[in-house]
């Protein structure tokens, strides 16, 4: 049987990447360092995904099996894998490309042919990111190995996954879309067959769709949210003057897509539409808190806050909205979340008007820099 180690049996890793590969008839060895959970895993060997819609339905997901991705079994799974795949989060893809370098090696040493790895992350070319990290950690013969054998290659997901507490720990509640889509010029040997995964070789296009789009949405909706004192997304996105800057972020950052990639404007405003209506998924309970998290890798040039509105300057159109949600996002504080712990105590040390040039990339003194001074001064959370 063919098998799959997945790195991140969170939500995503489970409710998502992992649920297709087990469809596909894969084996899935999910990789993390949560030892309750890898122990459930090995136990149950199968876990329940709640689609979370009007038409509420449970899939069983199963031939499912679990490792520890800091213990000593890793290395020799991901030597017999045929492909993997990450839901990790960015941040962490430096840390497990040591032990994805050594079950390569161990390939090399075993004789073993191709390896396809996908980081599914919310993030441009996290596969090709993923791959520097692990050939700073290979051997020469490794390195030549790995040129000719593995493929890093880079893709777009969307799913909404929220927090969800079933009957057991594995259980996961999803949102009935999804869409992944993977580089196929970069997948070595015969392209893996998976339902639910689409192949491109134009992923740019769609990556930065989904980012600029979904991404620049849902965040804008959770700092707007938070600022009005909202728990929910959907909470959010139902009050008008949200809905109406959310709305008009999403547009701005569409119409930057729209001369980029030569979308069809039509076309591309009814996925806009469908974006709205999954926000406002009653079934779907996502907090402003968790969505808002790690606001200073969401307010990166190149991110879903900043990057569609650098997209707009480039084109000459209107970003005014994409403006007044990054100003929100600098106002995001939770204690709990160290880079909103960050973000404040730059605030607090250097003034806002040092720190947006810091994070966002704004010349001071430029006019999208004070437009996003200005509207930070205009708001305080409720």
């Amino acid at each position: 049987m063919k098998k799959a180690i997945q790195f991140g049996a969170g939500n995503i890793g489970r409710g998502f990447i992992g649920a297709l590969l087990s469809q596909a008839s894969y084996h899935v060895v999910f990789a993390d360092i949560n030892e309750e959970m890898i122990n459930e895993l090995n136990e149950k060997k199968s876990y329940q995904i709640h689609i979370l819609d009007l038409e509420q339905r449970q899939e069983t997901i199963t031939n499912v099996s679990g490792v520890l991705s800091n213990g000593p079994d890793i290395v020799n799974e991901v030597a017999e894998a045929d492909i993997v795949t990450t839901a990790v989060g960015p941040n962490v893809l430096k840390i497990i490309a040591s032990t994805i370098a050594k079950g390569i090696e161990a390939r090399r040493e075993a004789g073993r042919g191709v390896l396809n790895i996908i980081a599914c992350e919310n993030m441009v070319g996290g596969s090709k990111h993923l791959e520097e990290q692990v050939y700073t950690h290979l051997s020469e013969a490794g390195k030549a190995y790995a040129e000719k054998n593995v493929g890093f290659a880079n893709c777009s997901v969307d799913r909404i996954v929220p927090p969800y507490q079933g009957e057991n720990m594995l259980d996961v509640g999803v949102e009935s879309f999804y869409e992944w889509i993977v580089e196929e010029p970069s997948l070595k040997g015969e392209v893996p067959q998976i339902p639910g995964m689409k192949l491109t070789d134009n992923l740019l296009a769609y990556v930065q769709r989904k980012l600029f789009t979904l991404n620049t949405g849902h965040a804008i909706t959770a700092y707007l949210g938070y600022l009005a004192g909202m728990e929910t997304i959907e909470e959010a996105i139902n009050n008008d003057e949200i809905r109406a800057v959310v709305r008009q972020a999403m547009e701005e950052s569409g119409d930057a897509l729209i001369k980029k990639h030569g979308f069809d404007k039509e076309e591309h405003y009814k996925y806009i539409d469908k974006i709205e209506k999954r926000f406002k998924n009653p079934y779907i309970r996502d907090e402003v808190i968790r969505v808002g998290r790690e606001p200073l890798r969401k307010l990166g040039p190149a991110d879903r806050l900043v990057g569609p509105a650098n997209m707009a300057i480039q084109y000459g159109l209107g970003h005014d909205a994409l403006l007044k949600g990054i100003a929100a996002a600098f106002h995001y504080d939770n204690p709990q979340d160290p880079q909103s712990k960050e973000l404040q105590e730059q605030i607090a040390k250097n003034g806002i008007e040092a720190a947006v040039s810091s994070v966002t990339g704004f010349t001071e003194g430029s006019e999208d820099h004070r437009i996003i001074c200005e509207e930070y001064a205009k708001t305080s959370k409720a």
